[in-house]
């Protein structure tokens, strides 16, 4: 499945948790899936505990994850303290 494809499960609807990512319209967020597996859940326990949820709903979570940090700079703060 090419990229595209995969990014457009996540959607955005204004009306489900005010306008954050989802996946496919369905009221269960992006951040909820990473969240998951920071945890250390598998793809077979999302699966599980979410009957509609496809694979490629996961992979999808990811890659949007992918995409935002890959375009995240971080620059130093410079400060002058006056001694």
């Amino acid at each position: 499945m090419t990229d595209e494809k995969l990014l457009a499960r996540i959607t955005i609807d204004q009306n489900i948790f005010r306008g954050k990512p989802i996946i496919r319209g369905r009221r269960l967020a992006v951040e909820h899936i990473l969240g998951m597996l920071a945890a250390g859940d598998t793809t077979e326990t999302l699966l599980a505990a979410y009957p509609w949820l496809e694979p490629e709903d996961i992979q999808a979570c990811l890659l949007y994850a992918y995409r935002l940090v890959s375009q995240e700079r971080v620059e130093p703060l410079i400060v002058n303290t006056v001694p």
